[in-house]
């Protein structure tokens, strides 16, 4: 029976915002029957139905709904079809951010149809951390709004209280405390993207950013794609500074990523992304299969829309070389360069490809690799990251260490949980303007492959995570998993509250 009752999600038009949405649609609908309406911009929910149409399991999302708002990049100076933050430059993802407040009212015109066409109104909506409208529009509509970060508890706090409070800006040294942290927890600027540290609390990053997130805080919970288990401090503390239940219903990850379901015959990546891979997945998993032994070779992939410097890749190139360690190393055009382009070997070492290619030791894939696949596959020993929370969530649920390279967002908060709260990764730079050298990256990439050590302590722990994350989904009677009772008990929240207000 399909209950009646229905739920309108609001993702920011970023794909690292739309799976996670996604996953936590068909989460709550198959475990309630709510009827849940995903809405976004037209090309974005023609991306959303791409990868619902990749899923075999499609018969599992047919009470999720769509509903595409309209919008115009031209009409906030962007380049044509710009309706997410992919292949855009920073000043412009800066005008998609402003330029998203405008979906607003197409969304109240929205909530209004599903309201005379059921006679009340949705239990709730629930909203991107950038949409903090929301929060104001469900209450003019007689619902409440949800606010759901698609980070992990402690980088969503870091990145919360740094654009709030701005603690760089009244500190004299490299080193600041940010509000929310034991003081005993030390950030550095230099994990500070450029657009917060240039921030003044009047800049466009700042208006926009410090109205949002307020407006976020007064929603009544937070969802979190997390684990209670993962991030005990993470979660403990975001509760304590934002004064809200804060539900912990992660890893918002493919369900067979957890189930040691084996690569062949069934692609993660084409379930969960809906993007075609610059190699196709089998050739990718052929060559992993001839890469033993199990934990030896280096994943490298800095997410969907990153990329780094021309002399960061050089540097890089030339430390993995010398390192002797097989890798698969998902390659785009540097900083400065048209995303889209074609990749020249003019970027590498001059016949490092070639190189790579003859000795089989390294497979360099264009602009987007089947990620899922490849850290699911026995042979993966670490992975070179961003570290995206996404990544973080699909590289632990394998067991797979990190060796970080945060780019931009609450990455470099993420990094240093990891390293410091975890012990699963270590850091070889910082951003697009980290110097690193080949010496380096081979001894940092040796040091996380030792078969003793560091490496087989992060390995380790690693794998403890991955249990951890396993036992969180967990619906045994007898052993419900905390990410189970969560979502249960967000569900029974939204009902108790549509009742009160309904009374």
């Amino acid at each position: 029976m399909v209950s009646r009752d229905h739920i309108v999600m609001l993702p920011f038009m970023a794909h690292g915002h739309l799976i996670p949405f996604l996953a936590l649609a068909r989460q709550i609908q198959q475990r309630t029957g709510f009827t849940i309406t995903m809405a976004s911009t037209k090309l974005n929910i023609q991306y959303l139905r791409s990868t619902i149409s990749a899923d075999s399991n499609s018969q599992s999302i047919f009470n999720i709904r769509f509903a595409e708002l309209p919008f115009n990049s031209a009409d906030h100076d962007l380049p044509p079809n710009s309706e997410n933050t992919e292949n855009l430059s920073l000043g412009n993802v800066g005008k998609l951010f402003h330029a998203s407040i405008s979906l607003r009212d197409p969304v109240l015109h929205l909530v209004n149809d599903i309201i005379h066409q059921e006679g009340k109104p949705p239990l709730c909506i629930i909203s991107d951390v950038f949409f903090g409208w929301a929060t104001e529009l469900a209450k003019s509509v007689n619902t409440v709004n949800i606010t759901f970060t698609t980070g992990g508890a402690y980088g969503t706090l870091a990145y919360v209280s740094v654009w709030l409070n701005l603690p760089h800006r009244s500190s004299d040294s490299d080193e600041f405390e940010v509000p929310g942290f034991p003081e005993s927890y030390c950030f550095h600027r230099s994990q500070l993207h450029q657009y917060i540290r240039d921030a003044d609390g009047k800049d466009l990053w700042c208006r926009f950013m410090q109205t949002q997130i307020s407006q976020s805080c007064g929603s009544i919970g937070w969802l979190c794609n997390s684990v209670e288990e993962i991030e005990p401090l993470g979660f403990d503390l975001l509760r304590k500074y934002l004064r809200l239940p804060v539900w912990s219903i992660g890893p918002l990850i493919p369900p067979a990523l957890l189930e040691n379901k084996s690569s062949s015959g069934f692609s993660f990546s084409k379930q969960h992304a809906g993007k075609r891979p610059g190699l196709a997945t089998e050739k990718c998993i052929e060559w992993l299969d001839l890469h033993g032994p199990a934990d030896s070779v280096l994943y490298i992939s800095f997410g969907s829309q990153n990329t780094i410097g021309l002399s960061q890749m050089m540097e890089l190139a030339i430390g993995l070389e010398d390192s002797g360690v097989s890798f698969i190393w998902v390659i785009r055009p540097p900083i400065g360069f048209d995303m889209k382009s074609e990749f020249r070997d003019e970027w590498l070492p001059e016949g490092f490809e070639e190189r790579m290619k003859q000795s089989k030791r390294g497979l360099l894939v264009r602009n987007w690799a089947p990620q899922l696949d490849i850290l699911s596959h026995k042979s993966i020993g670490a992975f070179l990251s961003h570290c995206g929370w996404n990544s973080v969530l699909e590289s632990l649920s394998q067991g797979v260490p990190i060796l970080g390279w945060p780019m931009a967002a609450e990455q470099a908060y993420n990094s240093k949980m990891l390293m410091e709260e975890m012990g699963v990764s270590v850091e070889l730079t910082r951003g697009s303007q980290g110097i690193i050298v080949g010496k380096e990256v081979k001894r940092v990439i040796e040091l996380v492959l030792e078969k003793e050590g560091k490496g087989k302590d992060m390995r380790n722990k690693a794998v403890e995570v991955k249990k951890q994350l396993r036992a969180a989904v967990s619906h045994e009677t007898e052993n419900k998993g905390s990410s189970v009772k969560a979502m249960d008990d967000f569900v029974r929240t939204i009902l108790s509250t549509s009742q009160e207000q309904a009374a």
